[in-house]
């Protein structure tokens, strides 16, 4: 184990402090998963620990973190522990398939990203955590008023994307916007 000067400590923890989510951002744009990139983050940063001392140019340091990133997630993916593990025979899944449901969900939640943030807000904050549209109000800072006009917007923005498949995706929510 090498012995770390006190420099190369204080080197560390201030890119770590100064850059930890510009990196965790990168490490979720490579792997698209949250909780996977916040431990492709952690394990980059524990390499780029280990390599401190041999680095050359320490004020380079965040590109040598943002390079591991790349790179350890390309051998978790070649790992065969990455995967699914082999099983000998595939069991029986009982009840119905859900597949159609998780495409909805996925379309359905890249549709709701692409709105205005206000749109977006209201959305989730009245749909997603079942927020009464006074308290959606009070945490956007606006009116009740308001708040019913962006929900409205955006459900009729999403049915329009959407178009002959809306009555699918929402079937409880006619009479908000028709």
């Amino acid at each position: 184990m090498t012995i770390r000067s006190q420099q190369d400590i204080s080197e560390f923890s201030e890119l770590v402090q100064a850059r930890s989510s510009a990196l965790l951002r990168t490490a979720y744009l490579v792997v698209g998963d949250h909780q996977l990139a916040q431990d492709l983050l952690q394990e980059s940063l524990v390499k780029a620990y280990l390599a401190w001392p041999r680095l050359r140019d320490t004020s380079r340091a965040e590109g040598y973190v943002r390079r591991t990133i790349v790179t350890t997630a390309i051998s978790w993916r070649r790992r065969r522990s990455f995967h699914e593990p082999p099983v000998e025979h595939v069991p029986e899944r009982p009840g119905a398939d859900h597949t159609d449901e998780l495409a909805t969900h996925d379309l359905l939640w890249e549709l709701v990203r692409d709105l205005p943030p206000r749109q977006r807000a209201a959305l989730v904050l009245r749909y997603y955590e079942d927020l009464s549209e006074a308290d959606t109000a009070d945490l956007m800072g606006c009116s009740v008023g308001a708040v019913k006009s962006q929900v409205s917007v955006a459900l009729r923005k999403l049915r329009e994307r959407v178009g002959a498949d809306a009555d699918v995706l929402f079937p409880d929510d006619q009479a908000v916007t028709r």
